[in-house]
C-alpha cells in the first residue's frame, strides 16, 4: 500500500512538473515574441542592440526607435494579449461554452459603442497626426472606459440571463451574442451618421484596432486593470475547476455558483472594457488563446488560466510584428491581423461541434 501511495505521488509530482514546464516553455516563447516585436520593423534592430537600448547603454537614436515607439507598442500587445486570453478562459468556463469570449457573445461590441459614444458625443477621443501618422489620441481615458464598461455590462447582464435557462444550448446563446454584436454595431454607425467627419474619423481609426496610441499613464492604467483580473481569477481558480462538472456538482462542493458567474463576468466585463477603450476591437483572441494551450495543460485552471493569457499576449505580439511588417512602412490595422489568424480557427472549432457539450 505504502508503495502505490509512493508511487501515486510520484505520478502527480510528474504530472505537475509537466504542466509547469509548459507554462515555463509559453513564457519563454513571450518573451523571444516580445524581443522580436521590439527588434523588428521597417528598419530591424539587432537583439544585442535592443538589449543594451533596455538597460540604457544604446544609441540615441535606437533610444527613440525603442524606448518611444516600439516598447510601448510591445507592452501594449502584452497587456492586452494576456488580459483577453485571461478573459475568454474564465468566460468559456463559467458560461459552459468553448465558443464564448468577449468578442463574440457582444461584450466587445457593448463596448465598442460605449467608447464611440465617449469619443463622439462626449469628446473623448481626438485625431491628431504625427510623424508615424494619423493616431487616436484617449483625452478622457476615464470617461471612455467607464462608458465602454457600461455597455459592455449591458451585453453581460443579457448572457447571464440567458446563461441561467436550462434549456439554453451553448450555440444558441452564442448566436444571441451575435444578436447583440449586431445591435451595438448598429448603434455605433447610427452615432458616426450623425457625427462630424473630424469624430468620425477618430471612431472608424479606434474600431481598425491600434497598439500605437497608448504611453506610459495609459500602459499603467491597463496593467493595473488585468493584474487586478488575474488576482480576482487565480483566486477562484478551484471554484472554476469545480463548475466544469456542472452548476450541481459545484454547489454540492460549497461553491455559491450564481455569485461566481456574475462577480466572474462583471470582472471580464471591466477587463475587457478597459483594453477596448484603449486600443479598440481586437477580436479572436480571447477566443482562440485557451483553445490553443488546452490540449497541453489540460482544464485545470491553475495552469489553464496563466497558459491562456501567455498564449493570448504572445498571439498578439506575433499579429502585430505582422501588421507592421506585411507592407512596411504601412501598419496594417491589427484587428485585421487578429481577425485573419482567428477566423479559421473559430470555424474549425465549430466544425467539429466543440459548442456542444
Amino acid at each position: 500500500m505504502g508503495k502505490e501511495e509512493m508511487t501515486s505521488s510520484q505520478e502527480y509530482r510528474a504530472f505537475i512538473g509537466k504542466k509547469r514546464l509548459i507554462l515555463l516553455v509559453l513564457f519563454v516563447f513571450s518573451l523571444i515574441a516580445f524581443l522580436a516585436a521590439i527588434a523588428l520593423g521597417s528598419s530591424n534592430i539587432a537583439i544585442d542592440r535592443v538589449l543594451a537600448t533596455l538597460i540604457g547603454s544604446g544609441e540615441q537614436k535606437e533610444k527613440i526607435i525603442i524606448l518611444n515607439i516600439r516598447l510601448p507598442r510591445a507592452a501594449t500587445a502584452v497587456i492586452a494579449g494576456f488580459g483577453l486570453g485571461i478573459v475568454g478562459c474564465v468566460m468559456q468556463g463559467i458560461l459552459h461554452n468553448p465558443l464564448a469570449s468577449a468578442s463574440t457573445i457582444g461584450v466587445s461590441q457593448g463596448a465598442a459603442f460605449g467608447a464611440a459614444f465617449a469619443i463622439i458625443v462626449l469628446g473623448g477621443g481626438l485625431m491628431s497626426a504625427s510623424s508615424q501618422g494619423a493616431q487616436l489620441s484617449v483625452s478622457n481615458p476615464a470617461m471612455t472606459t467607464i462608458c465602454a464598461f457600461i455597455f459592455s455590462m449591458v451585453s453581460t447582464l443579457f448572457i447571464v440571463l440567458l446563461s441561467r435557462f436550462r434549456s439554453m444550448e451553448a450555440g444558441t446563446l452564442l448566436l444571441s451574442g451575435v444578436a447583440l454584436s449586431s445591435l451595438f454595431s448598429a448603434g455605433t454607425t447610427l452615432l458616426e451618421y450623425f457625427s462630424d467627419d473630424v469624430r468620425v474619423a477618430a471612431v472608424v481609426y479606434w474600431t481598425f484596432g491600434d497598439l500605437g496610441s497608448t504611453f506610459g499613464k495609459d500602459i499603467i492604467i491597463m496593467a493595473a486593470v488585468v493584474i487586478f483580473a488575474t488576482i480576482y481569477f487565480v483566486f477562484n481558480c478551484w471554484n472554476y475547476n469545480a463548475m466544469q462538472g456542472g452548476d450541481n456538482t459545484a454547489k454540492g462542493l460549497g461553491v455559491n455558483t450564481r455569485q461566481i458567474l456574475i462577480m466572474g463576468m462583471v470582472v471580464c466585463s471591466f477587463t475587457a472594457s478597459t483594453i477596448v477603450s484603449y486600443v479598440g476591437i481586437i477580436n479572436f483572441v480571447g477566443l482562440i488563446a485557451p483553445h490553443l494551450v488546452r490540449k497541453f495543460v489540460g482544464t485545470d485552471y491553475r495552469f489553464l488560466l496563466p497558459a491562456s493569457g501567455l498564449a493570448g499576449a504572445i498571439l498578439l505580439l506575433l499579429s502585430d510584428t505582422a501588421a507592421r511588417l506585411v507592407i512596411a512602412p504601412i501598419v496594417l490595422p491589427i484587428g485585421a491581423i487578429t481577425s485573419v489568424l482567428g477566423a479559421p480557427m473559430f470555424l474549425w472549432i465549430i466544425y467539429k461541434g466543440r459548442w456542444k457539450r
